[in-house]
């Protein structure tokens, strides 16, 4: 069902030469790449329908899997007080962001009555070794359900947890009781997680085999965390299924997933090959945490799709306003034109904070009194908007009416579908990722795993560091 009183606006008119005479994106520059942006289009459609690029499929055929979540959270949240993620990259990020923007936050300090009795959600994403046996003083394992995330079941951080968490776990309650607090989310048939869970009868949830991690979040590894915690996945469905209707658009000037890349590629031509990601609310802070991921590791290659070393790509940063008001911003208004800034902001919160009519005898501050914090997050917001525009910086807007459920899957669905057209603009494949597989091959081989012999071999025999250098 479309709503359109909360669909999102993609508001770019900063990034124009109408405003930036100078600096800003001419019209002519658009046209300049018509070839590229039909070409573009055409591989869109042709890889969906070729069942390539699944993940634009996800709001409309999980009805089962999205029953079977929301019965399973609804069974287990009584018999547990922690849900724990443990995952890395796109099976991290996704869940952390959903859940900052969605709930309270300070969801896990609120009590279990509060939160309706859904349990804390913890979300291992690093193998720092005072991570774990932090988490490990304050749960109770007893009372902890594991979510194992890797779709290969062979992702050397996720996998280490797992075997740390799952023999602290049959120690202390045994396996019987072990098999019902750890759950998997991965492939339906190949690698280790699928195995295991045949043989201990571990709980699994599959993730579509054509739907890379970054992409992810609409499927188990992001819907089942967030049912977990109370959030309504099915309209999350339903705001990227309206985002898919705006994204099916072939006018580019009223399709903001391929207006958005498109925007960001000419800008990356001109030299801006920087994004900062800039939201408006704590809510939606580590959302740019997870367009920084699918956004860096989708479009940054080294060879295009005819095999040429082109090393292209456009470095997310990640920004909070107004936080960074007070740090960032100087650069991006007075240092080097090479950023394009994307602002997010909220037009109604969900709560109204009013600023007391007191201190009128000091003009510095008398002004707010009367006012509230919604509107000055929105004054600061239009102002940053204006300076970068006065500055001659580029830069968009992009309004949620509101956060909640059904402007998250929308706003999810929007980057994902502009990620994948920046990939088809640059001629490279944005669901790969061989500059991380080298790390972790390099990883297996250091740890003697069979197979990686000759990588071994090859870290071995580096040239040795120089003392010289080394202060």
């Amino acid at each position: 069902m479309r709503n359109n009183d909360l669909r999102l606006k993609l508001d770019f008119n900063y990034m124009m030469e109408d405003f930036l005479e100078e600096h800003g994106i001419k019209h002519q520059q658009v046209n300049e790449i018509l070839h590229k942006i039909e070409h573009a289009q055409k591989n869109m459609e042709l890889k969906r329908n070729e069942g390539s690029m699944d993940f634009r499929d996800l709001p409309y055929n999980q009805d089962e899997v999205v029953a079977e979540i929301i019965s399973f959270a609804e069974a287990a949240k009584d018999r547990i007080e922690n849900f724990v993620v443990l995952g890395i990259g796109g099976s991290a990020l996704g869940p952390i962001a959903v859940q900052q923007a969605i709930n309270h936050l300070y969801y896990n300090e609120l009590s279990k009555e509060q939160r309706k009795g859904y349990p804390k959600l913890y979300v291992l994403d690093n193998i720092d070794p005072e991570k774990i046996a932090s988490l490990l003083d304050i749960i109770d394992i007893e009372k902890t359900m594991f979510n194992v995330i890797s779709k290969s079941g062979s992702t050397a951080e996720t996998m280490s947890q797992l075997m740390i968490l799952e023999t602290m776990l049959i120690e202390k309650v045994g396996q019987d009781v072990a098999k019902d607090l750890i759950v998997f989310t991965t492939d339906k048939e190949k690698g280790n997680l699928i195995k295991i869970s045949k043989e201990k009868g571990y709980k699994k949830f599959i993730i579509p085999a054509s739907v890379g991690g970054r992409f992810s979040q609409l499927t188990p590894v992001g819907l089942l965390p967030a049912a977990m915690c109370g959030i309504d996945i099915k309209q999350m469905l339903a705001g990227a299924a309206l985002m898919d209707e705006m994204c099916k658009e072939q006018d580019v000037y009223i399709n903001p997933g391929y207006m958005y890349a498109i925007l960001q590629y000419i800008a990356m031509k001109k030299g801006a090959n920087m994004c900062v990601m800039m939201p408006y609310a704590d809510s939606l802070k580590y959302m740019a945490d997870w367009y920084a991921q699918i956004w860096a590791e989708s479009i940054s290659k080294k060879y295009n799709n005819q095999g040429e070393i082109v090393n292209a790509g456009q470095t997310p940063i990640k920004a909070l306003g107004v936080t960074d008001q007070h740090s960032q911003v100087q650069l991006y208004t007075e240092g080097p034109f090479d950023k394009v800034i994307v602002l997010m902001q909220v037009e109604e919160f969900k709560h109204t904070l009013e600023i007391p009519k007191i201190y009128e005898k000091i003009d510095s501050i008398a002004f707010m009194g009367g006012h509230t914090q919604n509107e000055l997050i929105r004054v600061e917001q239009i102002a940053t908007e204006y300076a970068l525009m006065k500055a001659g910086r580029m830069n968009m807007t992009i309004t949620l009416p509101k956060v909640n459920e059904y402007t998250i899957g929308q706003l999810i669905y929007l980057f994902e579908v502009a990620t994948a057209f920046m990939g088809e603009l640059m001629e490279v494949n944005a669901f790969d990722q061989p500059g991380v597989e080298e790390g972790k091959n390099a990883t297996y081989a250091m740890f003697n795993e069979p197979g990686y012999e000759d990588k071994r071999e090859e870290i071995m025999g580096r040239a040795a560091k120089k003392e010289d250098y080394v202060i």
